[in-house]
């Protein structure tokens, strides 16, 4: 399928000038807004937008008339979020990125994790996308990171309660996480081989949940296991953040660990515990990305609601500012 590059795009003395957005905008912010892939594309092209990323829950017939929208050059789809589009028999508003984990100890759950990640990887290919994002699975504990993003809200952050409820976490996720990250492992080295043969890079994305896989040195395993294949980092700004603010890890060793690595990046604000706001709503600091986002770099608004149409547009201006200043 032709991608048409140049849509929206003027060409005065011999330089193409591009009118359009400097960022893709996720589906994510008015996919359930919507029934059909025209009025949710149109209503992001509306705000300036040539570039979105599909998220993780469409239907097969809203990702198949994006396809045809982009043919026609009316959008050009540069990323896919895992599972894009939803499986079959599934509702939109329950199928997470890891409805089935990739890191399940239950084989046929982990099958149904590589069928649905492997048309993902097709839908990337079919429509000349340049990246599937991917999350990896989790540790199979009971999660506590909301409990403990209560006690970080609630200013507790450094007394007894909170370390040891931060500690408990820690210990758990040590202990029971050997299985799932190895079953990872195994998922990864099927689903790379897979978007090496239809030419699809995969993004391994920075995690919002303490039990979720990858943690910060997962990252690094995975990517020195995969090294030289189809797997790069995938760099989240409020997930990397909310992992400071709890005090896990900086959001530094993130970029300064694996920034030369960075695939793309989901762009969005944080307030606390609160995530995918509009960048400017927040308290997240963008001007310590500006070195680590070159050219090549994906970089995607993940805005989600009760961001406004407003809200967008003032976001990208921000951002634009900070990061090009």
């Amino acid at each position: 399928m032709k991608n048409p590059a140049n849509v929206g795009e003027k060409k005065r003395g011999g330089v193409i000038k591009d009118k359009h957005m400097p960022f893709a905008l996720s589906t994510s912010w008015n996919a359930f807004r919507h029934d059909n892939a025209k009025d949710m594309l149109f209503e992001i092209k509306k705000l300036g937008f040539r570039d979105v990323e599909l998220g993780f829950n469409l239907s097969p017939l809203m990702v198949t008339d994006a396809a045809k929208l982009q043919k026609k050059g009316e959008v050009r789809i540069l990323s896919i979020h895992n599972f894009c589009p939803i499986p079959r028999g599934l509702k939109r508003n329950i199928v997470l990125p890891d409805y089935y984990a990739m890191s399940s100890l239950d084989e046929d759950e982990r099958a149904l994790s590589l069928k649905y990640t492997r048309k993902t990887i097709d839908t990337a290919a079919l429509l000349g996308a340049k990246a599937v994002v991917l999350h990896c699975g989790r540790v199979q504990i009971p999660d506590k990171t909301r409990a403990l993003i209560a006690l970080y809200e609630a200013g507790l952050k450094d007394t007894g309660e909170f370390r040891a409820q931060k500690s408990s976490m820690q210990k758990e996720r040590k202990v029971s996480s050997g299985p799932f990250f190895q079953n990872t492992l195994r998922s990864l080295n099927i689903l790379n081989s897979y978007a090496r043969k239809k030419g699809v890079r995969l993004g391994i994305e920075t995690r919002f949940y303490h039990r979720e896989i990858p943690s910060i040195e997962e990252i690094g395993i995975i990517l020195k296991e995969f090294k030289g294949g189809n797997l790069s980092y995938w760099h989240d700004t409020g997930h990397a953040q909310l992992m400071e603010n709890l005090g896990f890890w900086r959001h530094m060793q993130y970029l300064d660990l694996y920034g030369s690595s960075m695939l793309g990046i989901h762009l969005h604000d944080i307030t606390k515990g609160r995530d995918h706001q509009a960048p400017g709503k927040g308290e997240f600091d963008f001007r310590i990305l500006k070195k680590y986002l070159n050219s090549a770099v994906l970089k995607i608004l993940e805005i989600h609601q009760p961001a406004t149409a407003g809200d967008i547009k003032e976001a990208t201006k921000y951002i634009s500012g900070l990061l090009n200043g």
